[in-house]
Formats: C-alpha cells, sequence, structure tokens
C-alpha cells in the first residue's frame, strides 16, 4: 500500500476524518495540514486502517474525542441550572 493510500479504511473512518478535517478548516488550519492532523487523530483512535482481525483483544483510544467538551466548571454548570429552574417557576407562577 503507497503512503497516503486511504483504501484500508473503513466508511466509518473516512468520515470521521472528514469530520475532523471540517473543524480544523473552520479554526483556520490549511487543507493540508487539516488532513494530516485529522488522519492522525483517526490513527491514534483505531490504531491504523481495518487489519484482519481488528477490534478482537484491544479497546479503541477514544483521548482524542473527548478532549473538547464543556469550559465552565461544575459549580458554573450548577449555577446556571439552578438559575434556569427558577425562571422556568416564575414563568409557571405568571401563567
Amino acid at each position: 500500500m503507497p503512503q497516503g493510500d486511504k483504501d484500508k479504511y473503513t466508511d466509518k473512518q473516512k468520515r470521521q476524518a472528514d469530520h475532523i478535517a471540517e473543524g480544523y478548516e473552520d479554526k483556520g488550519v490549511s487543507h493540508k495540514e487539516a488532513e494530516g492532523r485529522a488522519w492522525a487523530t483517526v490513527n491514534k483512535i483505531d490504531g491504523g486502517g481495518n487489519k484482519s482481525g481488528s477490534g478482537r483483544g484491544h479497546s479503541k483510544d477514544k483521548s482524542p474525542m473527548q478532549k473538547g467538551g464543556s469550559s465552565q466548571s461544575q459549580a458554573q454548570r450548577s449555577a446556571a441550572a439552578k438559575k434556569g429552574w427558577a425562571t422556568r417557576k416564575e414563568h409557571a407562577a405568571k401563567k
């Protein structure tokens, strides 16, 4: 398999790479760099392309998929939830 050939990847892996690359491009990364980062991420998750016997005996490394998420602390999320509850309570009382 020549370097850069993506035939050995599953359709799901190809979709993941496209989606990841789009995210990088939205952040201003060049197309070529975004593609490289996307495939590096897919390789980190799955350990490479679709190998025979893949999925047996090893788990996926999901750490690259967990780097995003909420930037709020637990206390900030709790305060926002309490504020929302109070607002809904007020609106219900007005009805």
